[in-house]
């Protein structure tokens, strides 16, 4: 058993109980596998081959609505699983969604067989798998429930925080943000004039810059 597997494993919580000829199963018959930013991971009407443990990088996982709109419904983040993959697995069912490389990826691949196998045989497989299956289904409610009930203007301005991070630029398009929070182009950028109108933020070609930061953060903490 080499240094590198032996580290991969302890990267995600609950592996790192398994017992030893569990380990070994599950390294043995596993691969390391890297995807370039921007492939196409999985789409629908395929059926998952491989459940993926993410080690570094991030993948999106989106639908197209029957009009034609991508929606973002999350994100896999390194030390994490696809619980779309994980209920296709189990339900023997093809993808509906798919999932895109938003960076380069590097990933352990368990086939189909291990996973069945060690969903069988290991407790403690089980419990990381379902735990990890059910705090994603509770994420996914509740952008079910911020989709249908929360105010887009505070949805945008929730949004931009986040993803300015540190900074005060979000590098993306109307279009992206859209997808973004699961609703129309021209709601985004009818939104985004009010704020500039407000200036809150200025706008340039795929970009946003947050001028007014405690403006944004205001409106992001109301209750509605």
């Amino acid at each position: 058993m080499s240094v590198a597997a032996t580290s991969w494993i302890d990267q995600f919580r609950g592996l790192s109980q398994l017992k030893s000829h569990i380990r070994e199963i599950l390294i043995n018959r596993s691969t390391i596998v890297s995807v370039p930013k921007d492939t196409v991971i999985f789409g629908p009407g395929k059926a998952p081959e491989n459940l993926l443990l993410l080690l570094s990088g991030c993948v999106r996982v989106q639908q197209l609505s029957e009009g034609g709109r991508e929606i973002i419904l999350y994100r896999v983040h390194a030390g994490e699983s696809c619980v779309l993959t994980t209920a296709c697995l189990l339900a023997y069912e093809d993808y509906s969604a798919e999932g895109i490389a938003e960076t380069d990826v590097q990933a352990v691949a368990i086939p189909r067989l291990v996973f069945d196998d060690l969903i069988a045989q290991s407790e403690t497989f089980r419990r990381f798998v379902f735990s990890a299956y059910s705090k994603r289904i509770t994420d996914l409610f509740l952008v079910i429930e911020e989709i249908a009930f929360q105010r887009m203007d505070i949805r945008l301005a929730q949004k931009l925080i986040e993803l300015a991070g540190e900074g005060n630029t979000v590098a993306t398009t109307h279009q992206q943000m859209a997808a973004e929070l699961g609703t129309a182009r021209e709601v985004i950028s009818r939104q985004l004039r009010e704020f500039q109108r407000r200036d809150w933020v200025t706008q340039s070609r795929g970009a946003v810059e947050l001028i007014d930061r405690a403006g944004l953060e205001k409106l992001a903490a109301t209750e509605v």
